[in-house]
């Protein structure tokens, strides 16, 4: 198949099963763009992630972007964006349509309700798998920590955290857990 072809079906995919936000679309996406399909890899997803809270826009349109442009260049990522916005528009236009007459509606709202209670496991279940596989040694832990405590005890904007975050793991890791640096 195509490559573009595929970037659009299964961002579409994924934009059409992603309820709760950029949070949510996590776990998809990793089963989808690195446990399927290998385009990325965990730390990489995690990266775009972290880039996508920094940079204005929806996160899930951020992410597919990167991720688009990373196998594709430019019209990868602008496909893969295209795809995660498809089924939303397509879904937003026919409910606007309908709005009316259903918001009150007791099924809708105990649906709602359960979707929510499902977004939160799900983002639960990310966050674990990413603590697992980012946290693995005690600077680490100390940057995570310090960061967690500003964000639950502070208004602080996650963009700071990450600023903040990027700035501690600059002067506080190892320079031989740096990717890609050359061993002499």
């Amino acid at each position: 198949m195509n490559l573009f072809i595929e970037l659009f079906f299964i961002f579409a995919k994924i934009g059409a099963v992603t309820f709760g936000g950029g949070y949510a679309m996590l776990p998809i996406l990793q089963r989808e763009v690195v446990d399927s399909k290998h385009w990325v890899k965990d730390e990489e997803l995690m990266d775009y992630y972290a880039i996508g809270q920094c940079t204005p826009g929806v996160i899930a349109v951020n992410v597919s972007t990167f991720i688009g442009n990373k196998l594709a260049g430019i019209p990868g990522g602008i496909v893969a964006t295209l795809g995660v916005i498809t089924p939303s528009v397509i879904v937003i236009t026919i409910i606007s349509f309908f709005l009316n007459s259903f918001e009150h509606n007791v099924y809708v709202v105990h649906a709602f309700a359960g979707i929510r209670a499902c977004v939160v496991v799900l983002i639960l279940d990310t966050v674990i798998r990413m603590i697992r596989k980012s946290v693995k040694d005690m600077r680490k832990a100390l940057i995570f920590t310090g960061i967690l405590a500003g964000a639950l005890s502070s208004e602080i904007s996650p963009a700071i955290l990450v600023v903040i975050a990027s700035i501690a793991g600059y002067f506080f890791m190892p320079e031989s857990q740096v990717k890609g640096k050359d061993k002499k």
